[in-house]
């Protein structure tokens, strides 16, 4: 099972971040990891959580069946999907009674949670199953010279009991991946703090205020460039980049790419195979960069 993983694209990827998704393929597909749609699948529960815990486990259990009926472990790209995921995962192999419960509203699907499979998100299967010396072994464009910065997220490591890697205090598996390519990863002022995205339904301006405090921090370091691994987090910054910068007369310029897009540089893809050109920021100036290197 370790190298084929059924992919849960979840809701959002499909539709507004393609690039994170054809760039995860291509190299994944270099990596040996074998990926096996998932058609049937339904929201993660993950937006409804607060509304209806309920609802939430009956969505996250019924992909989770899904998957247990092809006995194959689920590969997501969206950090909040894997949360979802794996808390749903862990709360019913756990507690029996809600087991049932969920059970009993799965059975009407002709569905059953059973506990056999797990979840992982991509940046758990580059460091577990894939492993750092497989990814340098295939790098045959080291990008020595870039210096970028990364950006992990809120979802990704939080909560702790539930996602069970890293640390989230101080998360080291993303900064050694970058590493991994060749790249030098800056360390920055609040590298921890959340991209403002949850905050967008409620204030525009809060989120857009927390996404500019990151740029600064971020520029201030001379980062050539900003590594995402959440969808969320990467519409936040290379969406909004330029109304940040109209909106408070700022200048950034700089590009904000998916972790797969940086390593399938390092691996010798090109910048149209990863759908670069579905960045807003532009890239030509970095694109140049790492023609020099």
């Amino acid at each position: 099972m370790g190298n084929k993983y059924l992919m849960f694209l979840g809701c959002s990827i499909p539709y507004r971040v393609s690039a994170y998704e054809i760039s995860a393929r291509k190299v994944l597909a270099k990596l040996g990891i074998e990926l096996v749609e998932m058609p049937e699948f339904n929201c993660c529960g993950l937006p409804l959580d607060p509304v209806s815990h309920e609802t939430m486990l009956i969505l996250a259990a019924k992909n989770l069946a899904l998957a247990e009926q092809q006995g194959l472990n689920i590969l997501t790209l969206c950090p909040g999907c894997a949360g979802s995921l794996k808390k749903a995962n862990k709360i019913l192999k756990e507690d029996k009674v809600q087991r049932e419960q969920i059970n009993a509203h799965l059975k009407e699907a002709g569905l059953e949670f059973k506990g056999t499979i797990e979840t992982k998100h991509l940046l758990q299967l580059l460091k577990e199953d894939v492993g750092l010396e497989k990814i340098k072994s295939l790098v045959v464009k080291p990008l020595t010279g870039l210096k970028v910065a990364e950006h992990n997220g809120c979802h990704i490591l939080r909560p702790k009991e539930y996602i069970g890697f890293d640390d989230p205090e101080d998360p080291q598996t993303l900064k050694m991946l970058i590493e991994a390519t060749g790249a030098t990863c800056l360390d920055y002022l609040d590298e921890t703090e959340c991209c403002g995205a949850p905050s967008v339904g409620v204030s525009d301006k809060v989120a857009l205020s927390l996404a500019r405090d990151k740029l600064n921090h971020v520029k201030q370091v001379d980062a050539q460039a900003l590594i995402t691994i959440c969808p969320f987090c990467h519409i936040m910054y290379d969406t909004n980049e330029l109304r940040i910068e109209k909106l408070f007369n700022e200048t950034y310029g700089i590009p904000i790419l998916h972790y797969p897009q940086l390593l399938g540089v390092a691996m010798g893809m090109s910048s149209e195979e990863l759908a670069f050109n579905e960045l807003r920021v532009n890239t030509s100036n970095l694109l140049k960069q790492l023609a020099s290197l």
